[in-house]
């Protein structure tokens, strides 16, 4: 049988029928599968060396991603996120970009930019020419305090210097090979400083790793059959220009961009989160990417193409990795890597770009439609309905009911929880007395 993400129906299936499905998916032992129906697999002891100042474990929902497929293998993608409409739309999404061929994504190598201010300069033009031709010897003292990575082929590759009147500051170029990097960015800065400062005639002050990783970016492309996006009475033509046009107001306003990268962040962040990356580092990346020519703009690209079909494109730094840090003493990012079966941080990066892509796809279909809240708010009356106090079954009943009547809120929830308490009492009470 062929191997697909693509599963109708997933979401209609029980916890249980979803676990054992992974299961048989990602080969998972049994410890594993019970790691997932426990919940949050963090335990207290393992948290405490994790952060400062521990007294808990805070859990999220972890959702798998379906109908994905990425440079043509296919992958189930564990996503954390708490927003509701999320996971749903990026998998609807994902089944319409399949019609057109999946995701083609492809990554930069993974280097990683580590930053030397150096200050009190007296010619920095001068003193910029002189660590340019240490080059070498720079070079050499970093990889000294990177024994692993130049063992694994990574390492220190090469030196620049911006002159940002009146300092100057050196960029350490560093091949972090499939960790995320900012250790040993920063162990590889504060061992070069010293030399820098004796180069220069300087004083050196930050020694740091920059989080705009704009050597380390991931590009992703897909193609959505014109067809493949109509809905209801709106013809898919229509949808596609919709969706151009609200791209073309994300490229010329930030109000709107803001927005609309949040929503593409969205997808990539609950991939970031559920593999154990820092997704503070990729939102503020992503950020100061959006910003680079001066405005901040939308991330992605999305045209009509001569066959009148919608194309996308997303460009952004992502600095990712599948060893080290949280993705190895944490089990449900060890877990969620086993699922993605990920063979590097490229690879990685590809499918969290993927995902991003996809959920803007999810957003901007709808709201060339029939507009985000309808979707959204049949998901979040979950939520709602969970807040009033609503368990197992009730939760689907209420939520049923507060979309019906276009109410909702909490205090809805609530009345309706009252009144079909007040109902069931008067059941009980009205039952005539069976023989025993």
């Amino acid at each position: 049988m062929t191997r697909t993400s693509r599963i109708p129906g997933f979401y209609q299936l029980s916890l249980d029928e979803r676990i054992a499905l992974l299961r048989d998916w990602a080969n998972l032992t049994d410890d594993e599968a019970t790691l997932l129906r426990e919940g949050c697999a963090l335990e207290l002891a393992q948290a405490d060396h994790m952060v400062e100042n521990v007294v808990g474990v805070y859990g999220l929902p972890l959702g798998i991603a379906v109908n994905f497929q990425v440079n043509g293998r296919d992958v189930l993608v564990p996503m954390v996120v708490e927003e509701p409409s999320v996971i749903a739309a990026a998998s609807h999404a994902a089944r319409l970009a399949r019609d057109g061929g999946g995701f083609q994504a492809e990554s930069d190598p993974p280097v990683m930019i580590g930053q030397v201010q150096v200050l009190d300069v007296p010619d920095p033009e001068a003193a910029g020419a002189v660590v340019r031709a240490a080059r070498a010897d720079i070079l050499a003292e970093a990889n000294r305090h990177l024994p692993g990575l130049v063992a694994l082929g990574g390492g220190a590759q090469d030196v620049e210097v911006r002159v940002l009147t009146p300092m100057l500051v050196v960029h350490l170029l560093i091949d972090v090979r499939d960790a995320m990097g900012a250790n040993a960015v920063n162990t590889a800065a504060e061992a070069v400083a010293p030399m820098i400062a004796r180069l220069t005639g300087g004083r050196v002050n930050l020694r740091i790793l920059s989080n705009l990783a704009d050597r380390r970016l991931t590009r992703v492309r897909c193609r959505v059959p014109a067809s493949s996006l109509a809905r209801d009475s709106v013809p898919g033509e229509a949808v596609v220009r919709g969706i151009v046009e609200a791209q073309v107001l994300a490229e010329v306003d930030p109000y709107r961009a803001a927005t609309h990268n949040k929503g593409i962040l969205n997808g990539i962040d609950a991939v970031v989160v559920a593999t154990g990356n820092d997704w503070r580092a990729v939102e503020a990346g992503a950020h100061a990417y959006a910003a680079r020519s001066g405005q901040y703009r939308a991330l992605t690209e999305w045209r009509q193409d001569s066959a009148g079909d919608l194309v996308g494109y997303l460009e952004l730094p992502l600095a990712r990795g599948i060893v080290g840090g949280t993705t190895r003493v944490h089990p449900l990012a060890r877990l969620a890597l086993k699922i993605l079966a990920v063979e590097s941080a490229q690879q990685l990066a590809q499918i969290a770009a993927a995902v991003g892509l996809a959920q803007n796809l999810g957003a901007l279909r709808a709201l060339a439609t029939e507009g985000i809240q309808q979707g959204h708010m049949t998901l979040h009356a979950r939520q709602i309905a969970i807040a009033a106090g609503a368990t197992g079954e009730q939760i689907e009943r209420v939520a049923e009911q507060l979309v019906a009547e276009g109410n909702i809120r909490l205090a809805r929830a609530q009345e309706i929880l009252r009144e079909t308490s007040s109902v069931k009492r008067q059941e009980v009470q009205g039952r005539p007395n069976l023989p025993g």
